[in-house]
């Protein structure tokens, strides 16, 4: 027979166990509830990612993929491809591929800074020329002469198109892909801003592109129509012919159908070449 004390004794672990299994379990609960909530934010940094991705300016580097990237994690599904329709006066480019050369330091200084050096872009959709200024960006016209005598920019791109308040169209990536319109290829090496003091981007101006101060690679843009920009991109010459051409290109509109994408004319660079005036 049970005695009251045993009875007693019985009861009260019979109570400390189902207190310790509600413990376990609300714990089990809690548990949950905090991995839900960490995948939630981890979704929410990522979406934050892709908007700062889209309302970027004129970046180059691999801010511009990483954007792209979380931008798409969310959807389990793979975004359609749009498809080019003809632009007229652009023909197909001229068979070949970017060499993708790299350096680990910016060329010796070689311009002549009291020149003007002459650039002709020939694109497939016509031809752009350039004058471009060695005494008030001589870095970046020294890069830029170098680069072309190297044949770097030869076959490329120009990835992006912008044509809402900001009107450029921006070239000199190696590596631009046909899903990410912002860009990330550059030398290999980065070099200072020049010419920044008081610098307006009118029609006809010839910028570098950046990821933030002191980061000029090869990427550059070409302004067609007035556009107002913070003065962070070094302004180093001016289109001399051609702007008819960059307008045509523009009045195409992006292939993805917004004001900043890639091109519906899928311009490419078939040859760079730079001498002094």
């Amino acid at each position: 027979m049970v005695s009251s004390e045993q009875r007693r004794r019985q009861l009260a672990r019979d109570k400390y166990e189902r207190q310790q299994e509600r413990r376990l379990a609300a714990a089990a609960a809690r548990k949950r509830r905090n991995t839900i909530l960490g995948a939630s934010l981890a979704v929410v940094v990522l979406a934050g990612g892709g908007t700062l991705f889209a309302t970027g300016a004129f970046d180059s580097d691999d801010k511009k993929k990483d954007g792209a990237t979380a931008q798409a994690a969310p959807t389990p599904t793979e975004p359609s491809v749009p498809t080019r329709k003809p632009v007229e006066g652009c023909g197909e480019p001229a068979p070949g591929t970017p060499n993708g050369k790299q350096w680990q330091a910016e060329p010796a200084m070689t311009v002549d800074t009291k020149a003007t050096y002459n650039v002709t872009l020939d694109t497939n959709c016509g031809k752009v020329t350039l004058a471009l200024d060695a005494a008030k960006a001589p870095h970046t016209v020294n890069s830029f002469a170098f680069l072309a005598g190297e044949q770097y920019f030869d076959h490329t791109k120009c990835h992006r198109l912008t044509t809402g308040g900001i009107f450029v169209l921006q070239c000199g990536d190696p590596t631009a892909s046909a899903t990410v319109p912002g860009g990330a290829g550059g030398p290999g090496y980065k070099f200072a801003d020049e010419n920044l003091t008081g610098a307006k981007y009118p029609a006809g101006t010839v910028a570098m592109a950046n990821a933030g101060p002191g980061t000029n690679g090869s990427q550059f843009f070409l302004v067609y129509k007035d556009t107002e920009l913070s003065p962070n991109y070094t302004p180093f010459g001016t289109i001399t012919g051609g702007l008819d051409v960059l307008q045509k290109i523009a009045a195409a509109g992006t292939l993805e159908g917004g004001g900043d994408g890639h091109p519906m004319a899928d311009v490419t660079l078939n040859s760079v070449t730079a001498a002094k005036g």
